[in-house]
């Protein structure tokens, strides 16, 4: 008996995958960039920020910046979960993975954007300075990773970790230095994580401005640029978002730099 479709009820849509982005505190940073476009691409996001981190660089804390980026998202379609955490704190990201589990359900990827950026060299960096950038940029890297490892029971193939790096040392010492730290920490986790189907990638943005930079340093990124422009953050975004599809389970274990070419 042939059935009309048009008399079929409709199918229910599948459930959006839940993303924890980390470092997701200002409208105009790397990871809102990331978490808008998961968002467009079905994902539901709980993302952290930590609003003392802002207050104390040059450009301040953004009034209203979580609401906004909740909006955006929520426009996408995607739920949220705005978790604020201080990474330097190494019983944050348990609380974070608690939390947005609690809120959203079973985390599939984990994005992360988070970082302590203060400029020095070999001769001016402090302990102290040296110690926090390590602190968030490494062992809470570690710390999400094991967490996520722990907690994950997603499908074999389709978990996801995407860490943020950078290769910028002289004159950023503690900064580069951990963030070299990050690079090895996430791709230990292609193999010690292939045991839940999980690939792990490490991007590398080159400079992109987000609010830091002066115009000495936009015209020397510009120069040094084949395209003759500057990254967005979507550039970086486009390619999260590959990492983190289906299309993108054959990318595991790089170091990706995304960079325009820069020299």
């Amino acid at each position: 008996m042939h059935t009309d479709g048009a008399n079929q009820a409709p199918s229910p849509a599948a459930p959006r995958p839940l993303a924890l982005l980390t470092g997701v505190g200002r409208t105009a940073g790397l990871g809102a960039g990331i978490a808008r476009q998961l968002a467009r691409s079905g994902w539901d996001i709980a993302f952290t920020c930590w609003t003392p981190y802002d207050a104390r660089m040059a450009w301040g804390v953004e009034r209203g910046a979580t609401a906004a980026i909740e909006q955006a998202l929520a426009e996408c379609g995607a739920s949220t979960a705005t978790i604020e955490a201080d990474l330097a704190d190494p019983s944050a990201p348990a609380r974070i993975f608690t939390e947005a589990e609690s809120r959203l359900g079973t985390i599939t990827a984990l994005v992360m954007c988070h970082c302590e950026s203060v400029d020095s060299g070999l001769l001016d960096t402090t302990v102290e300075s040296f110690d926090r950038h390590f602190a968030v940029n490494a062992r809470a890297t570690w710390l999400l990773i094991r967490e996520y490892g722990m907690r994950f029971r997603g499908t074999h193939g389709s978990g996801r970790i995407v860490s943020l790096s950078s290769d910028h040392t002289v004159g950023n010492l503690p900064y580069g230095a951990s963030k070299g730290a990050l690079d090895r920490i996430t791709l230990a986790a292609t193999r010690e994580l292939a045991h839940l189907g999980v690939t792990a990638n490490v991007i590398n943005p080159g400079p992109v401005d987000t609010g830091w930079m002066n115009q000495e340093t936009r015209e020397n990124c510009v120069g040094h640029t084949p395209l003759g422009r500057l990254g967005t953050p979507q550039d970086t975004a486009h390619l999260v978002d590959f990492l983190c599809s289906p299309q993108g389970q054959w990318v595991n274990g790089q170091l990706l730099k995304s960079n325009g070419g820069l020299a």
